[in-house]
């Protein structure tokens, strides 16, 4: 029951983890998209630079007839001249671009599949998850409604024992004696406790967590009293909680 209840607590979390790579696929194709959008911005800014630097060198060259002197014709032509100059390197950064824009492109095509294969994947492991979850639910429920049956066979003052301890711990109460280790602390238990727990003549606690321990092995036979019907029902309750 504690196990299926960590399954529980953590299958958000599983999902959260799952959908992680989808997350940095979409934020990758975002950043892709946002920086195709600026080139292109840019790109129409350079091309209406191009245009009006354009008209305004075609005015430059309708002046030429106008100017009356040798000298403003030599400087009007020097003007021109740089101004060629300047629309040449407004196409050039045109050009550049355009180059930009088209590995840019490639790039927000490739990041859009992986993205899509991404959201695929998510979606089956968040189905495979959600059935995982439902399947824990259905069987949290068979195992609470198991666990009422027993309680209500079970002695009540131990019942009450047992129902404190599992507050008190937040999570087993009844727990197993392991090469002389108590699974609930961890810690190693007295020779004369473990032995007595073999024997299954009384219910005892560990001596550090306070646990009620039973023994998983072989029971020692003595000549006295078979294990109580009590200690049988505690175990029962342990084994469904």
């Amino acid at each position: 029951m504690v196990e299926i209840k960590e399954q529980q607590r953590k299958s958000p979390e599983l999902i959260q983890a799952a959908e992680a790579p989808l997350q940095e696929a979409q934020r990758l194709q975002q950043e892709a998209k946002a920086t195709l959008e600026a080139l292109t911005k840019e790109r129409k800014d350079r091309e209406r630079d191009l245009e009006a630097h354009e008209s305004q060198t075609e005015k430059m060259k309708t002046r030429l007839s106008e100017l009356k002197t040798n000298k403003e014709y030599q400087a009007h032509l020097f003007e021109i001249e740089m101004s060629n100059k300047k629309k040449g390197e407004i196409e050039e950064q045109i050009l550049v671009l355009m180059e930009k824009i088209e590995a840019k492109q490639k790039d927000v095509k490739e990041i859009q599949a992986k993205a899509a294969e991404a959201e695929q994947s998510f979606a089956k492991e968040k189905q495979r998850l959600e059935a995982l979850a439902a399947e824990l639910k259905a069987e949290s429920a068979q195992l609470e409604q198991k666990q009422a049956t027993v309680a209500d066979s079970v002695d009540k003052t131990l019942m009450e024992r047992y129902r404190k301890l599992k507050a008190m711990r937040k999570d087993l109460a009844l727990v197993p004696v392991r090469d002389g280790i108590c699974s609930g602390c961890r810690l190693q238990l007295p020779p004369q406790l473990i032995a007595e727990v073999k024997r299954k003549e009384d219910l005892l606690a560990c001596s550090y967590c306070h646990r009620i321990l039973y023994w998983e092995g072989e029971v020692i036979v003595t000549t006295q009293a078979a294990p109580s019907a009590l200690e049988k029902e505690a175990y029962d309750v342990g084994e469904t909680v």
